[in-house]
């Protein structure tokens, strides 16, 4: 059973630009302070994974530079569907690697899921083609 709910599209759009923001925030971290983040993926209980992708530097100078342009994507609400996909893909490593296993800071985890909740929405719903109100 597929079921229709009404919202404005001023929400929607609403809800993208704040979503947008922490990726945007988190490229220039991870293009600025690489070796900080770096050193955060080495303390990682499962650094595992980041180092199965390949040189954890490279990896963070990259998922910088992707999460600025898909973060400015979902921002400009270009391509959303595309830009909260190409999003979730870099986000869901990162939270395997750094924040799963660290369960004295549940917080960052769960606001993690919830941002996935948020990409997932858009990968969902088609946002260009909802009705003006």
């Amino acid at each position: 059973m597929s079921t229709k709910i009404e919202v404005t599209r001023r929400s929607v759009q609403i809800f993208r630009m704040m979503l947008s923001g922490i990726f945007l925030v988190a490229s220039f971290s991870h293009i600025i302070k690489v070796d900080k983040t770096v050193q955060r993926i080495d303390q990682a209980r499962f650094k595992g994974i980041a180092y199965f992708f390949g040189e954890p530097k490279l990896l963070v100078i990259a998922s910088g530079i992707v999460m600025f342009i898909a973060g400015l994507g979902l921002l400009a609400g270009y391509k959303t569907r595309w830009a909260a996909a190409i999003l979730m893909s870099v986000l869901i490593p990162i939270t395997l690697t750094v924040q799963v296993g660290q369960i004295t800071t549940l917080g960052p985890l769960f606001k993690n899921i919830a941002i996935l909740g948020g990409l997932t929405f858009f990968i969902i719903n088609d946002s260009n083609n909802s009705k003006k109100q």
